[in-house]
């Protein structure tokens, strides 16, 4: 058991110290992957809610689906790091972690429904702190000024106020940029960090960072280093951020549905692509997304019946063959994709010609459709094919839409006949 009087850097090692210790109203951290900076917020939280009695925390994330499998998750395993799982009550209805010594509270929110994250009131002491995770997922800056907000009010001596954010810098034109990294402020304290100061990777961790270096560079600049993205030449450009209904959508347009999926496993995610398209009015809406590492055909098949789309028409990538016929013995309806000569390129020139109303629980999708840019020569002058790279979903979406890219005869819809 380690003792609660240790730092959070003596349990999680070093890099963060400047972080730990500042008290200002901003603490922003961009960082790599296996940078650290979720797990030492999640301790740092732990550790501060013990030290003030009288502080309660919010922690926040574009969806709220999201927050169980992330910053919950690291909550829990924090309590159970520093050996004190035992006086804490981690609860999933409603989401929240108490402390069992003082009452004190961490509530866990999604912007998805605003009214629960501006109206929260504690049953003791104050408000105090709030970690807003993968901040980048926050396209609006309206959308944090409203959670700015709700951190107000006085706070007992010797407590004080501060929102932490913590991401990945996948865009160098996201407002995070221009508001916390490109100015002074002595309210703000904004870094970088990375892997180089995770003294737990081991020798095969290491491996997938200088593999990464070697073979993908731009992606090694933001994923390896924590440096800004550089998004220049992206590929789609008409497309936006919009909440709609199944109902609204339906009423208007004349709208067919499409599932795409594109396999993954360690390294990359499966991603699944629920989406309708109206080709009259030349409109692409992005309703729904799977997106994890780690799936087992089983596990894909239990997520996608859980996400309710067991029974729809899903057209898969073809370099899979096994995984599409175990995932159609396990009772989906999974077809490979045609593909061919050209078929990225037709596929995207086809997408192009629609405009894309995305849905914003698909952070994803909003994070690839962002970044998915065209590749270029050794020259610097743009190709005409795509990097390869934040394209999961991009893949997904054009198998969902093959069948529309090349003319063919389209199935039923078996989701909107069952709304």
């Amino acid at each position: 058991m380690i003792a609660t009087n240790e730092r959070p850097s003596e349990v999680i090692g070093g890099g963060y110290d400047e972080f730990l210790s500042y008290k200002g109203r901003y603490r922003v951290v961009k960082g790599s992957r296996a940078s650290k900076k979720s797990k030492t917020t999640a301790l740092n939280l732990i550790y501060r809610m013990i030290k003030y009695p009288d502080a309660n925390a919010l922690v926040v994330r574009k969806t709220y689906r999201t927050i169980k499998d992330s910053c919950f998750t690291e909550l829990k395993w924090a309590v159970n790091r520093i050996g004190i799982a035992s006086r804490w009550r981690f609860s999933e209805a409603p989401l929240e972690a108490t402390y069992l010594p003082t009452g004190q509270k961490i509530y866990f929110r999604g912007l998805d429904d605003p009214l629960k994250v501006t109206s929260i009131t504690v049953e003791r002491g104050s408000l105090c702190w709030m970690w807003i995770e993968e901040a980048y997922e926050i396209m609006n800056e309206e959308d944090f000024n409203m959670l700015d907000e709700s951190i107000r009010g006085e706070v007992p001596e010797g407590l004080f106020k501060q929102i932490t954010m913590t991401f990945n810098p996948w865009n160098e034109r996201h407002w995070l940029k221009s508001r916390f990294f490109d100015q002074e402020d002595p309210d703000i304290l904004a870094l970088t960090t990375n892997y180089t100061c995770n003294e737990w990777l081991d020798e095969a961790d290491q491996k997938v960072f200088d593999a990464m270096k070697e073979n993908n560079p731009r992606r090694y600049q933001v994923a390896g280093l924590g440096s800004w993205g550089v998004t220049e030449g992206t590929v789609y450009e008409k497309w936006s951020e919009e909440v709609f209904t199944l109902d609204q959508i339906r009423e208007k347009y004349s709208i067919e549905s499409a599932f795409g999926l594109d396999f993954g496993y360690t390294n990359d995610p499966t991603a699944l692509f629920v989406g309708f398209i109206d080709t009259k009015a030349r409109k692409i809406f992005v309703w729904d997304e799977l997106y994890k590492n780690g799936l087992s055909n089983r596990r894909i098949a239990e997520e996608i019946n859980a996400m309710g789309y067991g029974k729809e028409r899903i057209t898969a990538d073809s370099a899979e063959p096994k995984s599409i016929d175990e995932l159609s013995g396990l009772g989906l309806r999974v077809k490979g994709a045609k593909k061919g000569r050209d078929s990225v390129n037709n596929g995207i020139q086809f997408i192009q010609d629609f405009e894309l109303i995305v849905h914003p629980r698909c952070v994803n999708f909003i994070t690839e459709v962002s970044n998915y840019t065209w590749d270029k020569d050794r020259f610097g002058n743009k190709i005409n094919t795509p990097v390869d790279d934040f394209n999961h979903l991009m893949d997904a979406m054009r198998y969902a839409l093959e069948d529309y890219i090349t003319g063919g005869v389209r199935y039923n819809d078996a989701l909107l006949g069952g709304i």
